[in-house]
Parts: C-alpha cells; structure tokens; sequence
C-alpha cells in the first residue's frame, strides 16, 4: 500500500523514523509548523525553524525515499506571547515557498483574544497566497473550541473544502462534516484516536473528506499508526479502494489545491488516481544516516 501522512512532526524524529515508514509504505509527509515544547523567545528562532522546514527537513526525507512538504505559520500556543506574534509579519515571505502547500498549523489552543487575531489574520493570508489551510483544534473543551472554530473559518471568506480541522474525534466529527470542510484525524497511542475508533468514525461517515495523520512528535507517538489503522480498516471489511482513497488519495486531493504539491520522486503511480497496493521497494544504497 502507498500511504501519505498528511501531518507529522518530523523536526522531532530520527532516521530509524523514516527509514520504518519508507518500509511501511510511507511515501509522502506533510510537516505543519507547531510548538516544539520549548517557548520560543523571539521570531528569529521562527525563521531558523521555518527555513528547516523547507530546506533541510526535505534533504533528510529524500535520504530515504519519502517526499516532504510543510505547512507554515504561527501556531495556536505561541499566537499568546507577545515576543512571538511579530512572526505574522514574516510568514508571507514563507507562504510564496514551492514547498509550502497550506498555512498551518492555526486555529486555538486556550481560545484568547489573541489566538482570534493570529487565526483571522492568518486565514487572510490563505486567501490571499491561495493556499488551503490545516487547523488545530483545541485539546480542552473540543466541541466548543470546534464551533468556534468553524464560525471564524465561516466568516473568513475562505472556501470550506479548501480547510481541514485536525484532531477531531466522535464528538466533533458531525460538525465538521456538515461545514463542508476537510475532516482530520490523529491517531495516537494513548490519547485522541485509535485504530478502532477510526474504523468506526468511517463506518458512519465514510471516506469523503477524511485525512487521517499520526501527528507524531516529541511526545508519545507512533509514526506507523497510520499504517495501522490502514490495515484495521482491511480486517474491518474495507476495500483496498477505501484504504488507498483515505491513505493517499485524500491527502493529495487536499494539499494539491495549493498547486504546489510535487509527488513525482514518491516513484511510479504516485500520482495515480486508482489503487496501488504493492508494497514499495528502497534500495539501501540510497539510505544515508546522521552526517555521512
């Protein structure tokens, strides 16, 4: 099977990282810029960060066979601290990047006044830079958060199918589908979604507009989960149609809007619109590790 995660941290993975998802069948990534757990102390660290994220983040994928795309902006956490926001007058230098394919992560973390600034300004800025959008939904008080979520992607003049509301879950899952926005799906260890959960989630709504992403980062996380839950979906009685169209070709159609989206060296059939399920190869020349 071919598999896209259409958002994982990868700043705060290893090689071994890569080289198990490439043997799964990970051929893709989207990289969204987030909080890295440390605060950050001034936009010059945001700059070092986002030129990373487009320069060596993507050197280090290719290294072992997987195509790397990011997302950027000023997260939901750090649109609180006053040293941070001057990072929204950097962005559009950002946004004009070739690999860059949404502005995100955005959206709300504690719901302030200054995460509405930093979300309205922002989905401006997706509008006027073309580009679709990845929101975070808040990890407290989510059926509200989400709401309010949606009335400012509403009032934003942004298409809906060009927004996808992350980290949603049975409870949330009903509003966004009915906002005609994409519905995003974390799959975790111990907290968000399981497997299981998520063949359910799809046995109620089905495959429309669903992106599900392992989120993996600095916490606990598994960058295989969605590996996992492709093969949940299979012993679920799911056809390899659904699993390819949730797996890859939702995340393409989603991030393809940006008109930037590059699949060309994921290999053969990569931009294929039917199934592929034979299990991808990686010569082990090509994989190099740390400085060699």
């Amino acid at each position: 099977m071919r598999i896209f995660d259409p958002h994982i941290h990868m700043t705060s993975r290893t090689t071994d990282d890569y080289a198990r998802m490439a043997a799964a069948g990970v051929l893709a990534v989207v990289e969204p810029a987030f909080w890295l757990g440390q605060p950050r102390t001034n936009p010059g660290s945001f700059t070092d960060y986002f030129d990373s994220l487009i320069g060596w983040e993507p050197y280090r994928a290719a290294q072992f066979g997987v195509v790397h795309h990011a997302t950027i902006a000023l997260n939901p956490k750090e649109a609180n601290d006053p040293r941070c926001r001057p990072v929204l007058d950097l962005l559009p230098r950002y946004l004009d990047k070739d690999r860059v394919v949404a502005v995100g992560e955005i959206g709300y973390d504690s719901m302030t006044p200054e995460e509405d600034d930093a979300f309205e300004r922002q989905l401006a800025l997706a509008v006027e830079h073309e580009l679709p959008a990845l929101v975070h939904t808040p990890h407290r008080d989510k059926a509200r958060g989400t709401r309010r979520t949606l009335d400012v992607v509403a009032a934003s003049g942004i298409a809906p199918e060009r927004v996808a509301v992350d980290h949603l879950n049975e409870v949330t899952v009903g509003l966004v589908k009915d906002s005609g926005c994409w519905m995003g799906f974390s799959i975790y260890p111990e907290t968000k979604m399981s497997p299981p959960r998520m063949v359910e989630i799809l046995r109620a709504h089905g495959p429309e507009r669903v992106l599900i992403n392992s989120a993996a980062d600095w916490g606990v996380s598994d960058p295989l989960l969605t590996q996992e839950t492709a093969r949940a979906m299979l012993a679920a009685g799911f056809g390899e149609d659904d699993v390819d169209r949730v797996l890859w070709r939702n995340p393409m159609e989603f991030y393809g809007q940006s008109g930037r989206l590059d699949l060309t060296a994921a290999g053969p059939g990569a931009r294929d619109t039917e199934p592929a399920f034979a299990e991808p190869t990686f010569a082990g020349s090509s994989i190099r590790r740390g400085g060699e």
